[in-house]
């Protein structure tokens, strides 16, 4: 799909409903777009964009890196898509897509800036809702930038994006206890970071 047809999401529309027809149907539409139907292809893209460019956005925090990286995302995947064997719905394939051309882009980048709600977040990191100091959104970002990555990757996942210790484990290809564990010590490492910042 060339990026000049691509129009994406901002980040307030919620998530798309999986394709139609369930996996079954995601099977199907996948086999249309094989065989070359554009039309299959702008559907198939057209169900996922929202949530790959919501998942892009949280881990850059910026909106063009964010439209850059669910670009690359969805090229990589339309000229991979031969390889996608079923075993998994397509947005879990999708999302550790997502997480790869995420990982090439760091490399470009040296610092993901983020402009998420970093108040809520943390909130969760420090265990609860407490007055912050002026500063805490930016020292939230630096602290979450400064994770290291597979602890940064299970922490935007979880307590940024939502989804369950299962769904990571199942994209990340690792036990679901090792989730819980990285969640713990990411977590740990942000109060950490964060104490100084934060009023009693």
């Amino acid at each position: 799909m060339s990026r000049s047809h691509v129009t994406l999401p901002d980040t307030n529309v919620p998530f798309p409903s999986a394709a139609a027809g369930g996996r079954s149907g995601e099977q199907a539409l996948i086999a249309r777009v094989l065989d070359g139907d554009r039309i299959a292809a702008r559907e198939l893209y057209d169900a996922h964009v929202t949530r790959v460019f919501r998942l892009a956005f949280r881990l850059t925090g910026d909106d063009e890196r964010a439209r850059e990286l669910t670009q690359d995302t969805f090229i990589r995947a339309f000229s991979q898509l031969a390889r996608f064997r079923g075993d998994s719905a397509l947005a879990t394939w999708l999302y550790r897509v997502t997480l790869s051309v995420a990982s090439n882009l760091r490399r470009k980048y040296r610092r993901l800036e983020r402009e998420t709600d970093l108040t809520a977040v943390a909130d969760l990191a420090t265990g609860g809702p407490r007055e912050a100091d002026p500063d805490l959104r930016d020292q939230m970002a630096a602290a979450i930038d400064g994770l290291p990555e597979i602890y940064r990757t299970t922490f935007v996942m979880h307590d940024v994006e939502g989804y369950t210790h299962s769904e990571i484990a199942g994209v990340l290809g690792v036990a679901e206890g090792t989730c819980k564990s990285r969640l713990f010590i990411a977590r740990g490492m942000l109060r950490k970071v964060l104490a100084p910042f934060m009023k009693e």
